[in-house]
């Protein structure tokens, strides 16, 4: 369903479940900036009415999402650890040239965020199936099933803002892409890398 051209080792699994505390970290700062993403989007895209509509619900829940995980590692006695870069969305979002007319800068900016889901729904799928954590589990696999949701709603949006064959070649050639981006990552405890 999501596309992906090259799914995640599962021995990815082995190392979150050692580092449980930095993936949770990872995690909400992921929720943080995934709010961040739907709100800059509102802000450089108003006109375009049923973007902005979903976008102000979707900064709602990443930031409820945010809480969630910021509780989870509260409840482990643990305090939110600093922010650290994203290897995984430095390197993809070098994918598409920059500028272009403001509705090709939408859609690549949809794409983008589309694929950037699309792993978090396949990661969060491999958590809520392989964690010892059953509890830890559970919470993953509710989720996946809101990842999977945002996965499908930023890739509709690209196909109906931008020229659907276009967008579709581009698409294709954005998960080849990551495809490559990942042969060299899934070695931390990070949601993406």
């Amino acid at each position: 369903m999501l596309g992906l051209k090259l799914p995640t080792d599962p021995r990815w699994v082995n190392i979150v479940e050692k580092n449980i505390d930095e993936i949770l970290t990872d995690h909400a700062y992921c929720e943080q900036k995934a709010a961040s993403t739907a709100i800059s989007l509102i802000v450089s895209y108003p006109e375009y009415t049923e973007l902005t509509q979903e976008m102000i619900a979707l900064s709602r829940e990443e930031m409820a999402h945010f809480k969630m995980v910021h509780d989870r590692i509260l409840e482990r006695g643990q305090v939110l650890g600093r922010n650290r870069k994203d290897d995984y969305v430095i390197q993809l979002l070098k994918f598409f040239p920059k500028g272009g007319s403001r509705t090709t800068q939408l859609v690549h900016r949809l794409l983008y965020a589309a694929l950037i889901e699309a792993r978090s729904c396949e990661r969060f799928r491999l958590l809520s199936e392989q964690l010892q954590d059953k509890e830890l589990a559970e919470f993953y696999h509710k989720l996946m099933i809101s990842e999977a949701g945002h996965y499908t709603m930023f890739l509709k949006f690209a196909r109906e803002y931008g020229n659907l064959e276009e967008v579709n070649t581009k698409w294709q050639a954005l998960l080849e892409y990551e495809a490559e981006i990942m042969k060299d990552l899934g070695k931390k405890e990070t949601v993406h890398g």
